[in-house]
C-alpha cells in the first residue's frame, strides 16, 4: 500500500511538472504536503527580514556578517528564511528601515537590487530556501502607507507618534485605491521578473526561492464588506500576476490568519482557496494580541497554550478540505518580564517555542514555521534602532531585543536545534 501511494504521488507530481528525481523547486503534493522531488519537505525556519540589507556592498551592508549568520543558522538546522524584498519611501520616518530600495515610484537603489541578487546566489550555494515578501501593510518598510502617499493620499500617520487608529484609518484606503495598488503591482513585476546580475538567470529559475509572498500581514484594515472583498480580490490578482511571471515557485499571502482578516476566518479560508495561492499561512503573537501580559509571561503560559492550540488547529482544519499545507510563518514571545536587556533570561520564551515547534513536521499540524526573528551576533546599541546600529530581528519601530533570538540565547537555540533534527 505504501509503495502504491508513493507511485501515485510521483505520477501526480510528474503530471504537475515536477520531476520526482531531481526538481529543485518546492511543490505541493496531492496529499497537501510540501515536496522537493519525491522527498517530503518540512522545516523550522527563521525570519531574517534584513538579509538583503546585509548582502549590500553599500550603506548598512556587511557580507561577512551575512556569511556568519547563515553559517550559524545552518549549524542549528535552520535553512528556510523569510526575507524582505522592498523598502519604499522616505528615510525621514524614524521607524522606517534604512536604506530604502525604492525611494520614489519605479526608481530603485541598484546597490540594494544587486544585494538581493547576492543573497539569492548565496542561498543557492548553501542549498537554503527563502520566502520573499514584496510589500508590507505596516509602516516600517513603507508598503501601504508609502504607496498611498505616492498616489496622492497625503503623508501617512506614524502609528507610534500619531496613534494606531489614525494609521489604520489612513492605510485602509490601500485596498480600494487602484493607483496605489498599481504601483505595488509594478514593484512585484520588477522583483519577480528580475534577472540576477550575478548568475545571469532569472529569479524564476532559482532553486533558492521557495515562495513569493505578496505582502507582510496584508489587511483590509476595515470590517466593511467593500474593504474585505477588495483585499481578497487584490491578493487573488497579485497571485495570478506572480504565477504569470514565474510558474516555477509557490505563492503565499503573508496573512496573520483570522486576526489579519478582521476576525473573519471565512474570509481567510476563501483567500487561501484561490487556485494561485499554494499554501496557507498564519502568525501567532500572544503578547501583541492581549493573550498574556508583560507581568505574567511565565504564569500565563497555560492560557497561551490553550489559545495558541485553538488558533493553529482551527485554521488547519479549514485547510484540510481545501488541500493546502499550513505554515506558521511568524511567532514570537518576549524575554522574561518583557526585558530588552541583552542576555537576560528567556525561560518563558523557551517553553513557548518548544510548545509551538511541536506542531511542525511530517504527520503534524503544520508543514513548516519561521520564528521571529533571528538577531544573530548583533548586540543592540540602543533600545530603539538608530542608523548605523546593527540590524536585529526587531525592525526599527520596535525595541531592539523585544523578539530577537540572538546567538547568545543558547537555551532558545538549543530548543530550535532539537526540533530541526526532526526535519
Amino acid at each position: 500500500m505504501k509503495r502504491l501511494l508513493f507511485l501515485t504521488l510521483s505520477l501526480a507530481m510528474l503530471i504537475a511538472g515536477a520531476s520526482p528525481s531531481g526538481t529543485r523547486y518546492v511543490r505541493v503534493g496531492p496529499d497537501a504536503r510540501f515536496y522537493i522531488g519525491d522527498s517530503l519537505y518540512s522545516y523550522v525556519g527563521a525570519n531574517l527580514w534584513y538579509a538583503s540589507f546585509l548582502a549590500s556592498e553599500g550603506r548598512g551592508g556587511d557580507r561577512a556578517r551575512l556569511s556568519r549568520e547563515l553559517d550559524e543558522l545552518q549549524r542549528l538546522g535552520v535553512t528556510n528564511l523569510r526575507v524582505l524584498a522592498g523598502a519604499e519611501g522616505s528615510e525621514d520616518v524614524c521607524s522606517h528601515v534604512r536604506p530604502v530600495m525604492q525611494p520614489r515610484p519605479g526608481e530603485y537603489n541598484d546597490t540594494l537590487l544587486r544585494a538581493l541578487d547576492y543573497l539569492i546566489a548565496e542561498l543557492e550555494r548553501r542549498d537554503m530556501k527563502a520566502v520573499i515578501y514584496l510589500c508590507n501593510a505596516w509602516e516600517w518598510s513603507g508598503g501601504y502607507g508609502t504607496y498611498l502617499e505616492w498616489a496622492g493620499y497625503g503623508k501617512c500617520p506614524d502609528p507610534v507618534a500619531d496613534g494606531y487608529r489614525q494609521y489604520v484609518s489612513h492605510v485602509s484606503s490601500f485596498v480600494v485605491s487602484d493607483s496605489a495598488k498599481s504601483m505595488a503591482a509594478r514593484h512585484i513585476r520588477n522583483i519577480v521578473g528580475r534577472v540576477s546580475t550575478l548568475t545571469g538567470r532569472p529569479y524564476s529559475e532559482s532553486p533558492a526561492i521557495m515562495s513569493w509572498q505578496i505582502a507582510n500581514e496584508p489587511r483590509a484594515f476595515s470590517s466593511d464588506s467593500l474593504h474585505k472583498e477588495s483585499l481578497a480580490r487584490w491578493l487573488s490578482d497579485m497571485a495570478a500576476l506572480i504565477k504569470s511571471i514565474d510558474p516555477n515557485h509557490l505563492v503565499s499571502t503573508g496573512s496573520e490568519g483570522r486576526y489579519g482578516c478582521e476576525n473573519d476566518i471565512d474570509l481567510w479560508t476563501r483567500i487561501h482557496s484561490d487556485p494561485n495561492i499554494d499554501y496557507a499561512v498564519l502568525h501567532l503573537w500572544p503578547l501583541n494580541w492581549g493573550w498574556v501580559h508583560a507581568d505574567s509571561l511565565l504564569a500565563g503560559l497555560p492560557e497561551v497554550y490553550t489559545l495558541s492550540h485553538h488558533y493553529i488547529t482551527s485554521h488547519a482544519e479549514r485547510m484540510r478540505s481545501v488541500g493546502r499545507p499550513v505554515v506558521l510563518e511568524e511567532f514570537g514571545y518576549p524575554r522574561d518580564a518583557k526585558s530588552y536587556l541583552y542576555g537576560s533570561p528567556t525561560t518563558a520564551r523557551d517553553s513557548f517555542y518548544n510548545f509551538v515547534l511541536g506542531y511542525v513536521g511530517p504527520g503534524r499540524t503544520l508543514a513548516g514555521c519561521n520564528f521571529w526573528g533571528w538577531g544573530g551576533e548583533a548586540v543592540p546599541a540602543h533600545e530603539m534602532w538608530l542608523p548605523g546600529d546593527p540590524y536585529t530581528g526587531d525592525p526599527a519601530q520596535e525595541p531592539q531585543g523585544l523578539y530577537s533570538i540572538f546567538s547568545a540565547d543558547t537555551t532558545t537555540t538549543a530548543v530550535i536545534s532539537r526540533h530541526t533534527r526532526r526535519h
